[in-house]
């Protein structure tokens, strides 16, 4: 079932090229429909194969449009990023949205292949360098816009620049809220670097949706989130604000905000710390050169 559309304006997608991440279930997924079935190419990315391919196959029965294709690659992984990056740009000759979409929360610490903490690689070391792999292709196709998923959870959350891999100390939601405060720290920063280019920036909080988010997690954390779920907003309702933000008028040339049900809505003091937001990008690129260097 694909969500409905808003009431407010919405523009026809047709010859728009939109990449998704994290695409194969929850609001990716519903977002990805609703996109597709304005007329948009769709691209989708996630880890699995399989999930990819069977997801594509939904679309194109929902929507009616067989302009679905699809990226397998573990986003946890930088140099897979860039494999990720580099297919796209072969196949597509324009990107007119990139939807940030992926992201997970862990129980426990854990390490990816490269030696960087989980969540932070994945929810937004994975974000900055597609962003910045894209960042050509969006230019070139401008007017463009790039949609970044965070969470309200932002507002719980601090950047320790000398614990960022979290292993002095770890909390899943401490990390997981670290991590969607750098969502909306890098949006903002890459919307000063972006201004006056045509392409434009927004970070968003979709509500507390239900899907399959933090389940596959042990412990109490995988435990607690099927029971607090039952409270949860559903994934239609949940891509309402990405779906805006990606193929409405009225958000046209708007940038460097944070939206909460499709409207501007005050981010966390920390968020707009503007040394801050620098000194972010600064480390996160100096992560990822090391990472593809190793």
């Amino acid at each position: 079932m694909t969500a409905a559309l808003s009431n407010d304006s919405t523009q026809s997608m047709a010859d728009k090229v939109c990449l998704i991440t994290g695409a194969t279930g929850g609001i990716g997924l519903i977002t990805a429909q609703v996109l597709a079935a304005q007329g948009a190419k769709i691209v989708l990315v996630s880890r699995s194969a399989q999930k990819c391919e069977a997801a594509a196959a939904q679309i194109k029965a929902s929507s009616g449009n067989n302009e679905v294709t699809y990226i397998a690659g573990d986003l946890s992984l930088m140099a897979q990023v860039r494999q990720v990056a580099e297919q796209f740009l072969a196949r597509n000759d324009r990107l007119d949205v990139l939807i940030n979409n992926a992201g997970a929360v862990f129980s426990s610490h854990q390490v990816t292949a490269e030696g960087y903490e989980m969540t932070m690689a994945l929810n937004h070391l994975n974000y900055f360098y597609l962003t910045q792999l894209l960042q050509d292709r969006l230019l070139a196709s401008a007017p463009a816009r790039i949609v970044n998923v965070s969470s309200d959870a932002h507002k719980g959350g601090s950047i320790n620049f000398d614990d960022l891999m979290s292993e002095k100390k770890y909390s899943a939601f401490g990390v997981y809220s670290m991590s969607k405060l750098a969502n909306v720290m890098f949006t903002y920063e890459l919307a000063r670097r972006l201004e006056d280019s045509g392409v434009t920036a927004n970070a968003l909080h979709p509500g507390f949706v239900a899907s399959n988010f933090g389940r596959s997690n042990g412990g109490m954390w995988g435990a607690l989130m099927p029971v607090l779920q039952l409270f949860a907003i559903s994934p239609e309702k949940g891509a309402e604000t990405t779906i805006h933000l990606a193929m409405s008028p009225e958000v046209q040339g708007v940038t460097g905000k944070y939206f909460v049900k499709k409207q501007p809505a005050k981010s966390s003091a920390a968020s707009y710390d503007e040394a801050a937001q620098r000194r972010l990008w600064d480390v996160s690129e100096q992560l990822v050169r090391q990472v593809l260097k190793a």
